[in-house]
C-alpha cells in the first residue's frame, strides 16, 4: 500500500450535514446548512458549529446568541442542499423548501418541524479561528419526533434515515456494523440441545 502526502486540508469525513435555524426579532427566520458541526462536551451538553463571517446567518447568530441544530434525513436532502447554496438575504428558505418553522421551548429561533431531532442552543463563546468562526454553545433542550420512540420511550434514531456529508456529496447511513462496545462484548453461548431419549 502506498500513500500520497497532501497539503493540510479538511479531510475529516463523514460529517453530519445539519440545518441550523436562526432568527432576529421581527424578521423572517433563516436556515443555514453546515457540516462543520460537532459534539464538544457531554456534561454540560455542548456542541459547536463553525460559520464563515460573510454568511448571512453568521450575524444573526452572533447578535441573538442562539440557534437550533436540526438533524437531516434522506427526505430532507434536497432542502438541506438548497439551504447551503442559497442566501437568506435573497430568499425565504422556509418558504422555498416548504419546511415548517415551529416554536422552540428555550430559544426564540424556530426549529424545523420535519427534522427528527432539534437541538436548541445558546452561544457561550465565539472563537475567531480564521476562515470560520466557531460558535461554542450550550444545549438547552432537545426536541424529539415521537415517531422515533418505541413503546418503552427509547429513541430509535437510526430508523430516521439520517444523512451525512462526505467529500462534496450527501449520503444516507448504511448497514449497522455493530453497537458501541461490540468488539469486546462476550458472545452469548448457546445451550447445547438435549438429545432425544428414544431407545433402540
Amino acid at each position: 500500500m502506498s500513500k500520497e502526502l497532501w497539503k493540510p486540508g479538511n479531510m475529516l469525513y463523514p460529517l453530519p450535514a445539519v440545518m441550523v435555524s436562526c432568527a432576529r426579532p421581527d424578521e423572517r427566520p433563516n436556515i443555514i446548512t453546515v457540516a462543520w458541526a460537532g459534539t464538544v462536551c457531554s456534561s454540560p451538553a455542548m456542541i459547536s458549529i463553525s460559520v464563515k463571517p460573510e454568511r448571512y446567518s453568521y450575524a444573526i447568530i452572533r447578535e441573538t446568541g442562539e440557534f437550533v441544530v436540526n438533524l437531516t434525513t434522506e427526505k430532507l436532502a434536497r432542502a438541506a442542499d438548497y439551504c447551503g447554496v442559497r442566501s437568506g438575504r435573497d430568499v425565504d428558505k422556509f418558504q422555498e423548501t416548504r419546511l415548517t418553522a415551529a416554536p422552540a421551548a428555550h430559544v426564540a429561533a424556530p426549529l424545523i418541524e420535519e427534522s427528527p431531532v432539534n437541538i436548541e442552543c445558546r452561544v457561550r463563546d465565539v472563537i475567531e479561528l480564521g476562515s470560520h468562526h466557531m460558535f461554542l454553545s450550550e444545549v438547552l433542550g432537545v426536541d424529539i419526533d415521537s415517531r422515533y420512540l418505541d413503546e418503552k420511550g427509547r429513541l430509535r434514531l437510526n430508523d430516521a434515515d439520517l444523512m451525512v456529508y462526505s467529500h462534496g456529496s450527501y449520503y444516507s447511513l448504511g448497514k449497522t456494523l455493530g453497537s458501541f462496545g461490540f468488539s469486546v462484548r462476550k458472545k452469548s453461548r448457546e445451550k447445547p440441545r438435549k438429545k432425544s431419549g428414544g431407545s433402540r
